[in-house]
């Protein structure tokens, strides 16, 4: 599986050398590794360590299809904006999605991810990073991901959501506290496509 290639800032070295001397991630597989680093190097948290959820198989998935050039739809243009370099689809913007939203009471994240799901049943990596409602719209439709990250932030609902998805069978990654963001999701998706800086 290719990995975006990139050159690696001297800052970006040095803070991961700081967060292995942190948090020991030595015995985590790659994906899951690359994916806890990311995000602890992001938030600059150690305590993701322990708070995220996942799954080898699910992340090696998602890798690949990221690598295939398979869709990347997000709940919010935060999520999108921090993915650097790779094309992603965000609907929570879209006419079409405030019209939804207004016919059906959801939110407009929600209301684009149900439009979203429309165009890309199978093989899309979804990506939640900021409403638990989109999450929990995405687990009641009908679609077949390469993976969902599911990293939603908030006192209302998020921690539901995140464990709701656990409760299905879809190739996923969450965490089990109410914390999580766009810069976090973001994250774990940058980490499938560089891998680990240092190597």
């Amino acid at each position: 599986m290719a990995v975006v290639k990139r050159t690696v800032h001297p800052i970006e070295a040095e803070s991961y050398r700081i967060l292995r001397a942190a948090a020991d991630t030595s015995g985590l597989p790659p994906y899951t590794r690359d994916v806890v680093e990311r995000i602890i190097h992001t938030t600059a948290d150690p305590g993701w360590l322990d708070d995220l959820v996942t799954d080898e198989a699910a992340l090696a998935a998602g890798k690949a299809a990221l690598a295939g050039g398979a869709p990347l739809v997000t709940d919010v243009t935060m999520v999108a904006a921090g993915v650097t370099r790779y094309p992603a689809t965000c609907l929570v913007a879209a006419p079409e999605a405030a019209a939804l939203a207004r016919e059906t009471g959801m939110t407009r994240s929600a209301a684009g991810i149900r439009l979203a799901a429309a165009a890309h049943k199978d093989g899309a990596v979804w990506v939640i990073g900021n409403a638990p409602t989109a999450l929990t719209e995405l687990i009641r439709l009908d679609v077949r991901p390469a993976l969902v990250i599911g990293l939603p932030v908030g006192y209302v609902g998020a921690a539901e959501s995140k464990e709701a998805l656990r409760g299905t069978a879809l190739p996923q990654l969450s965490n089990r506290s109410a914390r999580g963001g766009a810069a976090v999701a973001a994250a774990a998706v940058n980490a499938l496509l560089y891998g680990d800086p240092l190597a």
